[in-house]
Parts: C-alpha cells; structure tokens; sequence
C-alpha cells in the first residue's frame, strides 16, 4: 500500500507542475498580446499625427462623377480649408453638405490614405427643362404675376436657375419650356417627360396652368391631352401616331389637335373639328 501511495503522490505533484506551466505561458502569451496591441495601437497613433496625413490644397482632392461641373465648382462647394488634417475631415457631414446643394443629387466622400487625400464622387442633376410659375393676385393685364424661373430635372426636382447658372454659365440650357405650378404637375412629371423625350414629335412647350386641359405646343400644333392622368404617356403615343398629319392637311389652318379622348383624336380647323385616323402609317 505504501508503494501506491507513493505513486499517487508523484503523479499528483507531476500534474501540478504540468498546470503551474501553462498557467506561466498563457500569463507570458497575454502580456505579449497586450504589449502587442498596445505598440500597434500606439504606432497608428503615431503615424495619424505625422504631417504627411495632411490635404495640403485641392490637389488632395479627388472629383469624379462630375459632367457638368467643372472640378474647380465642385471644389468651391466643399467649404475646405488649406492645409487641413486628414483625420480632421468629416467625409459624411461634406457629402450631406454637397446634397443640399441643388446641382448635386448624390454624394459621397472618402478618405485616401495612400498617396494622403480626399475622394469625392458626385451626381449632378441634369436639367431637361425650363420652368416658369406665375405667383400673385391676378388683374385684368396680368400685371400683378411674378414670374420665377427655375430648371427642372428628369424626376420633377425644381432647382433655382440663378443658382445653377453662377455655378456653371457655361451649361446650355434645355429647350423644352414647362408652364405651370409644380404642385400641380409633380405627381405626372416623370412619366410624361420620359414619355415626351422618347417621341418623334418634338414637344417645345408644356402648359399646365388649366388643371383641366394640359396644353402641348409641338410641331404639328397645339396638342390639348385634357385633365392630366396616368394616362398621359398613352397619349404621347398617339400624338407619334398622327405625325403623318401635315401631309394629309394644311398646317396653317389646324387651331389645335384635340387628344383628350384619345381613341378619338380630333383636328379643330377654322372653327370646324375633323376626326382624324391615328391607325395610318
């Protein structure tokens, strides 16, 4: 009995040592994690407050996206300041700050840390069109209307067009011309104008100041589509069906084309309406 007794205790003792051990190592391998951790967290630290980490001038800053916008007027937007440091930069609050602006319908702002910069990428919003909007009591001579201008884009967004243009005078403005409260057409813009740019009847003017009777001047004549719809669109069609019109009567003396029921289009001519067919080629 005194032989096993003795060997249990050398066993016990072995395990013991075999456990104080490990405890040592994993005691040795946290310290070097801290002490790693620690030194690489320090030399970032270090590194972040070099003064190569620097935008210097707008050569730091990377501008792409931009078709309408020079460089140099996005620059103007961004409201930095030179020399700057990187880490100073807050790219979320300057892409909120190029979205408010009405040229810039998207924005996003990163850093670059190698070579030390910035990276800006826009999306401007492209004008399709004039817009006017008359406000005011009106008179017998309409004298009392104040006149705003504006542009508009593909998706209805109006932007003012003294705002667009002291940014860059040399963007060519649109020639369609739109007339009318955007309250009112907002909701059928989109689709109408996609509508409108896809036909190969050119649309000069989109009068929408009767909310009972939209107004087109195109070039076979006045188009008058009724109480605006979803259905717009459908009337576009027709209007590219009947392009065939000036060959079939004298233009001079079409007053208006009426679509208002399209399956019906009519031409008043000199106070006399004819029924016009939109199935010939």
């Amino acid at each position: 009995m005194a032989g096993i007794v003795s060997i249990s205790r050398t066993i016990l003792a072995g395990r013991r040592n075999k456990l104080r051990k490990k405890r040592q190592v994993k005691f040795i391998q946290a310290i070097w994690q801290t002490l790693a951790v620690t030194g690489l967290a320090g030399g970032l630290l270090w590194i972040s407050i070099q003064p190569i980490w620097v935008l210097k001038n707008s050569k730091d800053v990377v501008i792409s996206g931009n078709q309408l916008l020079s460089d140099e007027e996005v620059q103007s937007l961004l409201t930095l300041s030179y020399p700057q440091s990187l880490w100073r930069v807050e790219p979320s609050r300057i892409a909120r700050s190029l979205q408010q602006q009405p040229t810039i319908a998207q924005a996003s702002v990163s850093r670059r840390l190698f070579p030390p910069g910035l990276l800006v990428q826009v999306q401007e919003r492209v004008p399709v069109a004039i817009a006017q909007t008359r406000r005011g009591k009106r008179n017998i001579d309409n004298d009392n209307k104040t006149i705003n201008v504006g542009l508009l884009d593909a998706n209805g967004v109006w932007m003012p067009l003294e705002k667009f243009t002291s940014l860059n005078s040399r963007v060519e403005l649109p020639k369609l011309k739109v007339i009318g409260s955007p309250e009112l057409y907002r909701p059928y813009w989109s689709p109408l104008y996609q509508a409108i740019s896809k036909s190969p009847v050119k649309v000069m003017e989109i009068d929408w100041q009767d909310p009972t009777n939209l107004i087109l001047k195109t070039e076979l004549g006045p188009v008058h589509l009724g109480t605006p719809s979803s259905q717009l669109p459908e009337h576009i069609q027709v209007l590219a069906q009947i392009r065939h019109l000036p060959s079939q009567l004298n233009p001079n003396q079409i007053e208006y084309i009426d679509l208002r029921n399209p399956e019906h289009p009519l031409v008043q001519m000199n106070q006399k309406s004819r029924e016009i067919n939109s199935k010939t080629p």
